[in-house]
């Protein structure tokens, strides 16, 4: 096993690994624990009484994080004419038709979201095979499949985080940055969880959240106290 640095051997040593932490208690201590050289992701994982198996069992959408992610988000955009200009217009890093999907191909992804207007389908739905394994491929009930492909092209940019449960039943995902003040990481928290919540399949049965823990990128886990959760199992 690899030597722990000194920076993380004193993370460690400020945390109980068994004990349930409120969620407010459990942000503090990330912000209070040894800065890393870098601002840090401060990271989420929900662990779900589902079998994702089964279609009707999967947790998959988006939430609009009321405080953004703190990431900067390259998007893609396949779009033509006016709605070409207006993705453009909103912010979009890369906008095209064919020749953008001829760039996907050839294993240039350059980008973290995709967003397609509903026209550009056709063009789309050929790089299903190198979009979907990436996460990235546009989807109607995510909402980068629309004829507003600004707006789309905003929410992404100003903390849309997509969310997709694993096949262990797992939610990862990436809720503000180290630097964000402990009350903006709380207020993402309880967003993010409260979609999920609201995100729980018709085939779940018994308890769905089972537990939740929070991290930062170089840091230990935290678990959660589920009942300081805005969102009841």
């Amino acid at each position: 096993m690899a030597k722990l640095g000194k920076r993380l051997t004193d993370s460690y040593k400020k945390v109980d690994r068994e004990a349930l932490y409120s969620l407010e208690s459990a942000v503090s201590l990330l912000k209070g624990l040894p800065k890393a050289k870098f601002d840090e992701t401060i990271e989420i994982a929900m662990n779900l009484g589902i079998d994702p198996r089964h279609a009707d069992q999967m947790v998959r959408g988006v939430v609009n994080l009321p405080n953004g992610t703190g990431k900067t988000v390259r998007v893609a955009v396949f779009a033509k004419g006016t709605k070409a200009d207006d993705a453009l217009a909103a912010g979009a890093d890369i906008v095209g038709a064919d020749d953008l999907a001829e760039k996907i191909l050839a294993g240039n992804i350059d980008f973290d979201r995709c967003i397609a207007s509903p026209d550009m389908m056709g063009v789309v739905g050929k790089l299903g095979k190198v979009l979907g394994p990436r996460g990235l491929m546009p989807n109607p009930k995510l909402g980068t499949v629309t004829p507003d492909v600004a707006g789309a092209v905003k929410a992404a940019k100003a903390g849309a985080v997509e969310f997709r449960a694993e096949k262990t039943g797992i939610v990862h995902a990436g809720v503000g940055k180290a630097s964000f003040s402990e009350e903006a990481l709380v207020q993402n928290i309880r967003a993010f969880v409260e979609a999920i919540t609201r995100a729980k399949p018709t085939g779940a049965k018994g308890q769905y959240l089972l537990k939740v823990s929070l991290s930062s990128t170089m840091g230990p886990g935290l678990k959660l106290d589920l009942s300081t959760l805005a969102a009841t199992a």
